[in-house]
């Protein structure tokens, strides 16, 4: 049994119900989801737009290899309306992101995990330190709380509700 870490996330429509589907989800066909941060709102990173995103970090066991919730992922996100265009930042339904698998490194042409820019994304770094501040990223070898602590991102994340699972 391996542990992910998720982030799911969106600010296309009805965000809340989003969130829930993916959940449902990726509970039926990823694993088990063990822990669940807080929602958090934010702000767009990496392009404008006057809607804001509702971001959630889960830890989840599973049997499945990264490769395997990659491509059940990237199905979530399109059977929940999820247009992906190569290269842009831009709003969406859901967004599905693999943040950790373990302590695995892995460098493959359609994954990398740790997840590349994590470390420099508080939407990102704040509910993963809900989760477990004391995570050692595999890459950098810094906690999660320490990493947050470096952070130069200035985007807002304000805490929207309490965990929806």
């Amino acid at each position: 049994m391996s542990r992910v870490y998720l982030l799911i996330g969106g600010n296309k429509g009805d965000r809340l119900g989003y969130l829930k589907k993916a959940i449902i989800r990726i509970k039926k066909n990823v694993g088990s989801i063990i822990q669940s941060s807080s929602i958090y709102e934010t702000e767009p990173y990496g392009f404008n737009d006057e809607c804001l995103f509702l971001n959630q970090c889960l830890l989840v066991d599973t049997n499945l290899s990264p490769l395997e919730i990659l491509k059940i992922t990237t199905g979530i996100e399109t059977s929940l309306g999820r247009i992906r265009r190569a290269g842009l930042f831009e709003s969406r339904t859901i967004d599905i992101d693999i943040l950790f698998y373990d302590d695995l490194i892995l460098k493959d042409a359609s994954l990398i995990i740790p997840h590349p820019e994590f470390h420099k994304r508080n939407f990102a770094l704040i509910p993963m330190s809900e989760i477990n501040p004391g995570f050692i990223h595999p890459l950098l070898r810094k906690t999660i709380r320490v990493l947050l602590e470096e952070s130069t991102d200035k985007h807002e994340v304000v805490k929207f509700s309490d965990k929806i699972i």
